[in-house]
């Protein structure tokens, strides 16, 4: 398999080779990692990368770990770098192998009692409920439901919408332009892998409406209607105006600005809503003047409840599916959802697009992007 590691030293030599940089031209490394059980080398993760990606040995590498958000935080992190003038470019990313992450048998290390029976604790599983709440997330996602009204119709019809959007984007080639394919091993040979596999564009509304609910009875959380456990790393570059035109760089987008809040846990998911609005507030854009509007679909009541609150029209949200299609691997999907929007962007030659998700523990991040 593929660790967390080897998936972002991929997305990030792509990135590295796509944006005409020579690897000594990178100042800093910071990459987001949630499940670092899931590899032995992860705990160095963001310091292999930068070096199996060439960078020079004194070049220094930060893992940030904002849960979900960490995809976002990683740039968040190289923007601050840029501003307090520590850097010039930085290679940012996320990355999770949720498949990789391993059971573990806790308080053995001095021994057990005799007739204790140990017990395999799921550390993926058991790491989707915020223990000081004693909340799991898709309970989350049923307090949204409650609190917003959104009925089992509104969720499924959301998460009908996301494959189904997904599907055309994809045969439209949308996604072309953000995906690094990789050359996986078969017993018939090499395959190159090029398009999600998570994604089941035969989903029909008759099928999600046959789900049981998984967190409440008669709730609206199914298998169908929450992100998908999968795995995946991005990568995004980002640099100083000085260092664009010294480099003789040709920038994608650039960052308006940035906003990260907390939220009441129980209600985790709707950390975007005063993310992004104080992200609103302190860069003077409305979200009127805003074309793109992407949330991450950790579960399709979370992101309609945000979407209500925002007040954000359909045809600028989320246009092209998410995670409920796509998969959510923590923390690749704030940047696969930044190069996303910034991409679709200049697709449709649109001004400003927002990427943002909420974060297990009650929390919120967004950047707000503008094409060059």
């Amino acid at each position: 398999g593929h660790s967390p590691t080897d998936l972002q030293v991929h997305a990030s030599q792509a990135a590295i080779a796509a944006s005409g940089l020579s690897p000594e031209q990178i100042n800093s490394v910071c990459i987001g990692n949630v499940l670092s059980p899931s590899a032995p080398d992860a705990p160095y993760l963001a310091r292999h990368v930068a070096l199996k990606c060439g960078l020079p040995v004194p070049t220094p590498a930060l893992i940030v770990n904002r849960l979900c958000g960490s995809g976002f935080q990683s740039i968040v992190n190289g923007v601050q770098e840029i501003l307090v003038g520590d850097s010039e470019v930085v290679l940012t990313g996320g990355t999770d192998n949720m498949s990789a992450c391993p059971y573990a048998v806790r308080d053995i290390r001095f021994g057990t009692r005799l007739g204790m029976d140990p017990k395999l604790e799921d550390m993926m599983w058991t790491s989707l409920t915020d223990m000081y709440t004693k909340t799991p997330m898709g309970v989350t996602a049923e307090n949204l439901a409650a609190k917003y009204d959104i009925s089992r119709e509104d969720s499924d019809n959301f998460s009908l919408r996301s494959q189904h959007t997904w599907a055309a984007a994809a045969q439209a080639g949308v996604f072309s332009d953000e995906i690094a394919p990789i050359t996986l091993k078969s017993k018939k040979g090499p395959v190159e892998f090029a398009l999600d596999e998570h994604p089941k564009p035969k989903t029909t509304i008759e099928g999600l409406a046959k789900l049981p609910t998984v967190f409440k009875k008669n709730g609206v959380v199914t298998a169908g209607s929450a992100s998908g456990i999968c795995d995946g790393a991005a990568a995004v570059i980002i640099a100083s105006e000085e260092a664009v035109s010294k480099h003789n760089l040709t920038p994608l987008a650039r960052i308006v600005g940035y906003g990260v809040s907390g939220c009441d846990p129980t209600i985790m998911g709707i950390g975007p809503v005063p993310a992004i609005g104080a992200m609103l507030e302190k860069t003077g854009v409305s979200m009127g003047e805003v074309d793109q509007v992407e949330i991450n679909e950790a579960f399709a009541a979370q992101t309609l409840a945000c979407q209500k609150a925002l007040d954000i029209p359909t045809e600028k949200f989320n246009t092209c599916g998410g995670a409920i299609a796509l998969g959510h691997p923590l923390a690749a999907s704030g940047s696969r959802i930044s190069a996303h929007v910034v991409h679709k962007l200049r697709q449709k030659d649109q001004k400003y697009g927002i990427g943002s998700a909420c974060i297990g523990g009650g929390q919120g991040i967004s950047i707000l992007f503008q094409k060059m």
